[in-house]
């Protein structure tokens, strides 16, 4: 029988590339007296050796129960077993926990780990994917995202980035990195995290995956409507608005000089005219039927003819999802916003794609 919405257990992943910190954090999370009894699956397959400083165990036990209620499972093989037998013994009574966080291999892209919560029925009555966390080594983050097209993968699914060892690089560097991360994901907040000190708050609960979440995108990513475009110095080439492409445009106030060709882009689209649904819907399962494996994440909130409430959509690779949110009230500028992430993705053809959907 499939769970109801209030007793699923909701589901953390925790990213990031070899030394970003993922194990300092999580042990900080597993050391905190937070009340919390969570379940930490460590998604190992067998590529890295297990963090001993976490996991203080017999080689033959699989799962060890903390002294602060937490657990620690390693598992090195299918990630939906581990999780149906983690759903199992919660059921039967014989582990008590009340989320679960899963720590990826820094070799990971983390897009088939999320997908498996759509892809599974048991998995997606059983758990619910909370958010994608990513950390960011600030001192050699440049160097890996130029290098390693999986360490862009993982900022592309972030729905929070945490920046850490930035101690160990100046303000300029570190501005220039999110300036870079911004351009990436500019839906997911970004925060300087050192030493594993971030809040719980900033940690669970973000609904990252939640349709009817709010559609977080960094003011500054859509700063063109703040002031002109005359005396710029870098490039800022993945706004869009109305149909316009910006992609010629600078923005003065940020002075950046490190150019990076990252292979994952964002853009987002924004227009005060309703969509055709039906032209949308037969438009954007086009898009998915060919890019789909080239979309990391997409989100949007719509503004639909004849509909008299915000239509929410996001989506994972191939699977999208929408849902009705709250109405429209007779002081709201009625707007879309729709952000798209992705591998090389065509965000002209996009972009005049969604415009010719509108009415």
């Amino acid at each position: 029988m499939a769970s109801t919405a209030n007793s699923m257990i909701p589901v953390t992943i925790l990213t990031g590339f070899l030394g970003s910190g993922k194990t300092t954090l999580l042990k900080r999370i597993l050391g905190e007296q937070h009340g919390m009894r969570i379940a930490v699956i460590e998604n190992e397959f067998g590529e890295e050796n297990i963090d001993n400083e976490i996991l203080v165990q017999e080689s033959t036990e699989q799962i060890v129960q903390m002294s602060n209620g937490c657990i620690c499972c390693t598992i090195r093989g299918d990630l939906v077993q581990a999780l149906g037998d983690l759903a199992a013994q919660r059921t039967a009574g014989t582990l008590k926990f009340d989320r679960v966080v899963i720590e990826t291999t820094g070799l990971a892209n983390p897009g088939p780990v999320a997908q498996t919560f759509f892809i599974d029925d048991q998995i997606a009555s059983d758990f619910l994917l909370d958010a994608v966390i990513t950390l960011v080594d600030a001192k050699h983050a440049n160097q890996q995202l130029d290098e390693h097209e999986v360490v862009q993968r993982q900022v592309g699914f972030a729905d929070r980035l945490f920046v850490t060892k930035s101690d160990l690089v100046d303000e300029n560097t570190l501005s220039d990195l999110r300036h870079r991360l911004l351009h990436m994901n500019p839906r997911a907040p970004i925060a300087t995290v050192n030493f594993g000190e971030a809040d719980i708050k900033q940690i669970f609960d973000l609904k990252g995956f939640n349709l009817n979440a709010k559609l977080e995108i960094d003011p500054d990513f859509l700063a063109e409507d703040e002031h002109d475009h005359a005396d710029c110095d870098h490039d800022h080439g993945e706004c869009t608005h109305e149909g316009h492409d910006h992609a010629g445009h600078d923005h003065a106030h940020h002075h950046h000089h490190h150019r990076h060709d990252d292979r994952i882009k964002s853009f987002v689209f924004r227009s005060n005219r309703p969509f055709d649904s039906k032209r949308l819907e037969d438009f954007l399962g086009g898009v998915l039927q060919i890019y789909g494996e080239r979309m990391l994440r997409y989100k949007g909130v719509l503004y639909m003819k004849g509909v008299d409430r915000r239509v929410v959509f996001q989506g994972v690779h191939q699977m999208m999802g929408s849902d009705l949110a709250s109405r429209w009230l007779p002081a709201d500028e009625k707007t879309n916003k729709m952000v798209f992430i992705g591998v090389d993705l065509p965000q002209d053809l996009i972009v005049d794609g969604l415009t010719a959907c509108l009415v």
